[in-house]
């Protein structure tokens, strides 16, 4: 890039934290947005009348025990909404409210905007993925992943996963079966899923021959409970824009097919990109990695990566983040030479612990590099053009 003296600079207000950071770019850089979406509609009728026209399964009719899955707090979804749209529909069950931390450390209920009510009344399953009393074997894959999950799911009549679609960069899109494992399953198990994130099919926004989704999905063959779903598709800014329900790999290909064009965009590769996006996403290292991921299809050989993520809930467990995320994950994905610098609240002596790169702004990146430069201001969720 021509150093920034010699260019007219203009500048831009990126995602950082609970608010923004401006950041100065030069005159020529690329923006690329979310595409427009439609208004958005009214959640719990649209969420009503999913659960009433199932796609792949029978309508849910009241039961004596049901375990209905929710997101850990680094999902951005409409919990409430859609554990009270299930409630409608079957009866006076005993309820079982499991959040589905996958490998993630138990958090704290009260954060998932679910009513204290309904956390005092359900029997609330703040699933550890380490804690083997609470774990069982169901079932071994095709592919030799172990399915051991949280006994919720075998002590209920009717599982429902809730969940909100979006693009996912090796699972093709979050949500789905997912919610049951590795949301549910066991640590090293989904360490095992996890590896086939170097296949060829796991790649953002594709589901059927994506191996790493096939192989998760086998989860809901091996319960021996009926499985329902419930999912809604939102717009970048939130707003629901379809529902699915039913079969949990019918009903959740429905919702991807719907998801994709609120996400799909395009843009020429370039030698660097400015990634950023909003909390959860950027809480941690570990979950704003998915952007560099977002940005590799796009990042010309020795090109430059720029993370906006201020990561206030710290980095994240570092030997995970380099081996099991960059490693497996995003080498794999980035072109053989590159770099990757992180812009956060971090201290650099813990930054550089990390696969990132020290870099106290944007603009200090941006003054060492020639090219042209793409900005994705909201890049977790997008999805190339193919």
């Amino acid at each position: 890039m021509t150093p920034q003296g010699a260019n007219t600079l203009r500048t831009i207000e990126l995602p950082y934290g609970r608010g923004t950071r401006r950041v100065s770019l030069p005159d020529d850089a690329s923006v690329v947005q979310l595409p427009t979406a439609p208004e958005p509609r009214a959640l719990a009728p649209l969420l009503d009348a999913a659960l009433a026209n199932p796609f792949g399964a029978r309508a849910l009719e009241p039961v004596d025990r049901v375990t209905i899955i929710v997101s850990d707090a680094s999902r951005h979804e409409p919990r409430a909404e859609l554990v009270a749209a299930v409630l409608r529909r079957v009866g006076d069950a005993a309820v079982t409210l499991a959040i589905a931390n996958g490998t993630h450390r138990p958090g704290d209920p009260s954060e998932l905007g679910l009513s204290p009510a309904l956390l005092s009344a359900a029997t609330v399953v703040n699933h550890d993925a380490n804690d083997a009393a609470r774990l069982v074997q169901v079932g071994t894959t095709a592919r030799g992943t172990a399915l051991r999950v949280n006994r919720c799911l075998v002590e209920a009549d009717l599982v429902v996963a809730t969940g909100r679609i979006k693009p996912h960069y090796f699972a093709g899109f979050g949500a789905g079966a997912k919610a049951l494992f590795p949301g549910l399953g066991a640590n090293d198990d989904v360490r095992v899923n996890h590896r086939l994130k170097t296949a060829p099919g796991s790649r953002a926004g594709v589901v059927d021959g994506n191996p790493c989704r096939e192989d998760l999905e086998e989860i809901v063959d091996a319960l021996a409970c009926e499985t329902h779903l419930l999912n809604v598709v939102t717009d970048g800014n939130g707003g629901a824009q379809a529902a699915v329900a039913g079969d949990l790999r019918a009903a959740f290909r429905r919702g991807a097919a719907a998801c994709a064009p609120l996400f799909t965009v395009d843009a020429p590769s370039v030698a660097c990109i400015v990634i950023a996006d909003e909390l959860p996403l950027t809480a941690s290292l570990y979950q704003a990695s998915k952007l560099v991921a977002a940005a590799a299809p796009k990042l010309l050989p020795g090109g430059h990566i720029v993370l906006v993520a201020a990561c206030p809930d710290g980095p994240g467990p570092i030997d995970v983040i380099n081996r099991g995320i960059y490693d497996i994950g995003l080498a794999p994905r980035l072109p053989d030479e590159h770099t990757v610098h992180l812009v956060s609240t971090l201290p650099r002596e813990v930054v550089e612990q990390t696969y990132c790169r020290y870099a106290p702004s944007v603009e200090s990146v941006l003054e060492q590099v020639d090219g042209a430069v793409l900005v994705l201001p909201r890049g977790g969720d997008m999805l190339w053009a193919q």
